[in-house]
């Protein structure tokens, strides 16, 4: 079952999700052995595939990077849930194809290491230890369209591919 990693400090900067220095690399499974390394040093030690980032509000803000969206989901992390997001790192999550959850009062409702189950389609968060439930709003037909096919350039290759549909 997958875990949750919580960091409740609001406004937690992408410079912290993968620090400036290294920006001279795109490749996931590089980034992802640096990911919140200036901000836990341990993460990258403790979680594991599938497990889930939980943050307070503003997740995300400071300098428009794509590569604190690829040293996530490179470490593992199945999905970010947040209070809130910064605009610029929720859309590029989007255009990533790695959907970014809000979710009202997720990070006073876990402490590292509970046991979580996220239900997309019926918008709910459990926690396994409490048994408290949250609900999210739905994810956007849009984003999930994207998340569908792996990223914004997949979705309008797909939707070329199928005669411009929209």
């Amino acid at each position: 079952m997958p875990k949750v990693h919580v960091y409740r400090r609001p406004s937690i900067n992408t410079d912290e999700i993968i620090p400036a220095r290294y920006l001279t690399v795109d490749d996931e499974a590089t980034l992802a052995k640096h990911a919140m390394e200036d901000l836990d040093g341990e993460f990258v030690k403790v979680v594991h595939k599938g497990d889930y980032l939980i943050a307070g509000r503003d997740f995300g803000c400071g300098s428009s990077r794509e590569h604190a969206v690829w040293a996530i989901r490179g470490s593992g992390v199945q999905a970010v849930i947040a209070e809130s997001y910064a605009r610029i790192f929720y859309r590029n999550c989007v255009n990533n194809g790695y959907l970014a959850i809000e979710c009202p009062g997720v990070s006073a409702a876990f402490e590292t290491g509970d046991d979580a189950t996220l239900d997309m389609e019926a918008g709910t968060l459990r926690n396994e230890r409490t048994g408290q439930v949250l609900d999210f709003p739905p994810i956007p037909e849009f984003a999930r369209n994207i998340a569908r096919h792996g990223g914004l350039l997949e979705a309008l290759q797909a939707r070329e591919a199928a005669g411009g549909a929209r």
